[in-house]
């Protein structure tokens, strides 16, 4: 119920404890409530509790994961907290429950090569009925339920985002930038492109100085035989990607355009590339890492 404050009705602040089986994804989870908006504290001892909660007000949601790898971790006093929580006014408290079959979660474990956290001395599988027994009682509290074995990142996402009321923003970042190969491919690169077999207005002297933010130095790479084809099948081969990035529940995409100097040839791509897309979605940024580096040197 909404509290009243100087005449006005104030939100309840939400506060989503997310728990489960180890290896059912509630790492996924909390990036999913943190891409939400939600402060998100994973771990957190039970003793601490009433410090986090009880604290300062806070502006965000906040997610809070709990596990069997958590200190002093138990479901009774864990449910105890919650009861108390949920009656709380001025809080909207729910319990996640996150689960899985045992023949997933082996196969996850035996992928990834961790230990689970009850396995030290017996099998796998002996650690995982282990932790069903352990982790019971909350599942048959929790008001909400999802069984990861057979569902994709996306899906998990999406039916997080449902069962929880959250709006999903919907539309994914996508950032075109240019640079040198000179200082390092960019790491949070998903898509690359190499634009050095282009002309190179370094050798010309006029224009050695600008960028290929300038209209001489477009108009000269574009000028290049090959510059129709590769832009027409890069506009084709982008294009038709960011639907789909977005469907699988990316929220931030990196197209990388380089060349040696990072000044000139990848600079004016990734000013064409931007701006193509940019008609036709809404959140693009065009920028340029190393566009003011050592201009004089070799491009």
């Amino acid at each position: 119920m909404p509290e009243i404050k100087d005449g006005k009705v104030s939100k309840p602040l939400k506060v989503v404890f997310v728990t489960g089986l180890s290896g059912a994804g509630r790492s996924t989870a909390m990036k999913v409530l943190e891409d939400h908006g939600f402060e998100a504290i994973d771990n957190l001892p039970l003793d601490l509790l009433d410090v986090v909660i009880g604290g300062k007000p806070r502006r965000r949601p906040l997610a809070i994961g709990i596990d069997i790898r958590s200190r002093n971790f138990s479901a009774p006093p864990l449910l105890e907290h919650l009861k108390v929580l949920q009656k709380r006014v001025e809080l909207d408290v729910s319990l996640v429950f996150l689960d899985c079959s045992v023949d997933v979660l082996e196969r996850r474990f035996k992928e990834t090569r961790r230990r689970h956290p009850l396995a030290e001395g017996r099998p796998l599988k002996d650690g995982i009925l282990a932790e069903q027994r352990l982790v019971a009682p909350l599942q048959a509290r929790a008001d909400f339920a999802i069984d990861s074995s057979d569902t994709t990142s996306a899906d998990f996402r999406q039916k997080l985002a449902g069962l929880l009321g959250l709006e999903e923003s919907g539309v994914m970042t996508v950032q075109v930038m240019s640079f040198s190969y000179r200082f390092g491919v960019p790491r949070e690169a998903d898509l690359m492109f190499d634009v050095r077999f282009l002309r190179n207005p370094h050798y010309d002297q006029a224009l050695r100085s600008l960028s290929g933010r300038d209209k001489a130095v477009a108009d000269y790479v574009s000028q290049d035989s090959g510059f129709e084809d590769f832009v027409t099948n890069l506009q084709n081969l982008v294009l038709p990607l960011l639907p789909r990035y977005q469907q699988e529940g990316k929220n931030y995409l990196t197209i990388a355009i380089g060349c040696t100097g990072g000044r000139h040839r990848s600079v004016a791509l990734t000013e064409w590339l931007g701006k193509q897309l940019e008609a036709v979605w809404p959140q693009i940024i065009i920028a340029h890492r190393d566009m003011d580096k050592e201009p004089d040197r070799y491009k």
